[in-house]
């Protein structure tokens, strides 16, 4: 009776894990459908951002909170944050959360939401280019043909926006489809590299403050950057860009969503899902993302959906679950079974 429990326990918390991993991944994804809607109803990048980290920030800043008073997960998990500790978190708001979603919406006004989630996708390989260039790690043959894998599906996706240019791009602000799409990519990517960094560098900051409590630190810092960088762009361009005063009410009621559905609810969704499920599942669960950002896109934005697109996003996928796997250092038989966690 007591292994029976024990084994229905279990497999509850893997389906709870599942489900957590699985919305999390779906509600970030729609955070480019809900851009997309909003630069419908006349909003431009720099309100989007605005707008949504300004609704988010309160969350946020409830969420550092509440991550203070739970168990410790590492030393000084609770303690005052230190003068150094609070400079980290500073950098790491800029280029993890501040800087990718403003270069992120900037690109979203100029290329589909399917293109700009497999771009995004590309996050593990830019990590492991990095180590590559910048920490002397060696490149193993199996990784180097993942991240050709993943690269050619951007290629393939990268196509297919460039046939349907006038369709997807920010061809109605008066720039050549073609180049729109060739802007907004080469924006997004930008986006995935400063994250990339983010990651790189946020390791020991995790290990020491905890990843609920330097998330909701960090993404307040990034409330509080992209809200100045709101006001001073409205003041420098005399109103023309980050203007909402003229927005409907159906704008300001996807700003909330955006903000909560589709950005600090994901938050904790997928670390829900990784303390449930483990960091190598809960991740194989989130490559839905790609697929539902597809039928998101085609269902609410009547974006083309191609062959092309299909199979670009699964060689995309494809190429980060190999590159994952040759990635993995070699485990035990015993962490093996317990998902290294």
């Amino acid at each position: 009776m007591p292994i029976s429990a024990a084994s229905s326990s279990l497999e509850q918390r893997r389906w709870q894990g599942l489900m957590c991993a699985l919305a999390g991944a779906v509600a970030f994804s729609g955070k480019a459908i809900v851009a997309k809607l909003l630069y419908r109803q006349g909003a431009d990048a720099f309100a989007v951002v605005g707008l949504r980290m300004a609704m988010a920030f309160p969350l946020f800043l409830l969420m550092a909170w509440w991550s203070s008073r739970g168990r410790p997960t590492g030393p000084g998990a609770h303690s005052p944050l230190s003068r150094k500790q609070v400079w980290q978190i500073l950098g790491l708001g800029f280029c993890g959360y501040y800087l990718a979603s403003t270069l992120d919406f900037l690109g979203l006004q100029y290329i589909s939401a399917s293109l700009e989630r497999a771009i995004l996708y590309l996050n593990p390989s830019i990590v492991l280019l990095l180590s590559v260039l910048l920490l002397g790690q060696r490149l193993r043959l199996a990784q180097l043909g993942a991240m050709a894998l993943s690269y050619g599906g951007v290629l393939v996706v990268f196509l297919h926006d460039w046939d349907v240019a006038t369709v997807v791009s920010g061809a109605a602000q008066g720039q050549d489809p073609v180049a729109a799409v060739v802007t907004g990519s080469v924006l997004v990517f930008l986006s995935a590299l400063s994250y990339a960094i983010y990651l790189m560098v946020s390791g020991q900051l995790v290990q020491s403050l905890g990843s609920l409590r330097l998330v909701g630190w960090a993404s307040c810092a990034a409330c509080v950057m992209c809200v100045l960088q709101w006001g001073l762009v409205h003041a420098v361009t005399d109103g023309r860009l980050g203007a909402v005063a003229q927005l409907p009410w159906q704008a300001w009621a996807l700003s909330a969503l955006n903000a909560t559905a589709c950005t600090v609810l994901p938050v904790w969704l997928v670390m829900r899902g990784v303390q449930l499920l483990g960091a190598s599942l809960a991740s194989q669960v989130g490559m839905v993302g790609p697929l539902s950002t597809i039928w998101m896109a085609a269902w609410w934005l009547d974006e083309p959906v191609t062959w092309r697109l299909m199979l670009g996003t699964v060689a995309v996928l494809a190429g980060i679950v190999v590159l994952s796997r040759a990635s993995r250092p070699p485990r035990s038989s015993d962490e093996a079974e317990s998902g290294g966690r």
